[in-house]
């Protein structure tokens, strides 16, 4: 009988093995050093063609290296080739400062608009708690206190005087305004914040904050409005407000985004439905952030330069038309450049 010759040995010689490809990673890593320094310019066209195969050839050696249990040192020196290699190809290595400016070019406006089914539901629900605010509070002064509380009233409840009220509008920013300036700027801060945070609980904490922050809006403007004040009372908050409440409303959207889609997952698990909601919407409420520091600034000068009801409503409007064309303004979609 013929003798069949013993198999070859699974495990295959380290040394042999980088005699044979180390001169490939070599070159693979020469060629990523460079565009890590420089750029993909870098690199002519010979080896820009040759980039990818050595690439491949790098991920075939590290699965030959972890299949065969060669030393650690080597699977993980091509472990971390690979992983550089790939970033360079297949990934947009931009700076720090680039990628800030394509979040404020791009991205965040396009996280926003991508809500815009949910930021008009966050809107009118807003709406809505501030009519209801204003009728109850016009009906029975007492549903003020259960409203807005007294820490956050601070004397501009039903029980004040028209003059007294005045001041709080008019008096350049003294102790009782500022107080009030700074208790609501922190109130609307923490709606913004928990209104998003909540949304995976399918929504409902999100809807009732935004309803919850129209009913307090609703409540002071029932104090303001009937001794003659609604105009001032307005135009102090419209400095402001324009970019505060539209804060809250993107935030109440993005967390609606993320509770409708735990709530209605389709046919994926809710984990995935929440996960992929959740990136648009951590874009868009990551911008808010902004919004509301920027509200912050325009609430400190509104309140101690800023004095006339016309110029505050002229401040407000330009605010609000410039945050909705920001958003909304249609952007033209970038094309592929050609490989030169």
């Amino acid at each position: 009988m013929t003798a069949f010759a013993p198999a070859e040995p699974a495990l295959v010689n380290a040394t042999r093995f980088r005699a044979a490809h180390a001169a490939d990673w070599e070159r693979l890593e020469a060629l990523v050093t460079r565009i890590e320094k420089r750029s993909i310019r870098a690199l002519d066209d010979e080896e820009l063609l040759a980039l990818p195969l050595l690439y491949r050839t790098t991920l075939s050696s590290l699965s030959v290296a972890r299949e065969t249990s060669l030393d650690r040192s080597l699977i993980a020196y091509l472990e971390q080739l690979s992983t550089r290699a790939y970033f360079q190809i297949y990934g947009v290595p931009t700076s720090a400062w680039r990628q800030l400016g394509h979040f404020f070019a791009r991205g965040w406006p396009e996280a926003v608009q991508a809500l815009w089914r949910e930021t008009i539901v966050a809107a009118l629900l807003g709406v809505a708690g501030t009519i209801v605010g204003y009728l109850l509070v016009r009906s029975d002064p007492g549903w003020f206190f259960g409203i807005v509380g007294d820490d956050m009233a601070g004397g501009r409840d039903p029980s004040a005087s028209a003059e007294a009220l005045r001041k709080t509008l008019y008096d350049g920013g003294q102790s009782m305004l500022a107080t009030f300036a700074t208790s609501l700027f922190t109130h609307n801060a923490q709606i913004a914040i928990f209104a998003f945070a909540l949304g995976f609980a399918f929504a409902v904490p999100t809807l009732m904050l935004l309803v919850y922050n129209g009913l307090m809006l609703g409540a002071m403007l029932a104090v303001f409005v009937p001794r003659g004040l609604g105009v001032g009372f307005t135009g102090w908050l419209f400095i402001h407000g324009t970019t505060e409440l539209f804060a809250i409303t993107i935030a109440g959207a993005a967390g609606m985004r993320i509770g409708t889609a735990i709530a209605f997952p389709g046919r994926d698990t809710r984990i995935d439905a929440a996960t992929r909601a959740g990136r648009s919407a951590a874009v868009a409420m990551g911008g808010t952030v902004m919004m509301l520091a920027v509200a912050g600034l325009l609430e400190g000068i509104g309140r101690q330069t800023v004095l006339a009801d016309g110029p505050r409503y002229a401040i407000g409007t330009a605010m609000l038309v410039g945050w909705l064309s920001y958003f909304y303004f249609p952007r033209r979609r970038h094309a592929l450049a050609a490989p030169h």
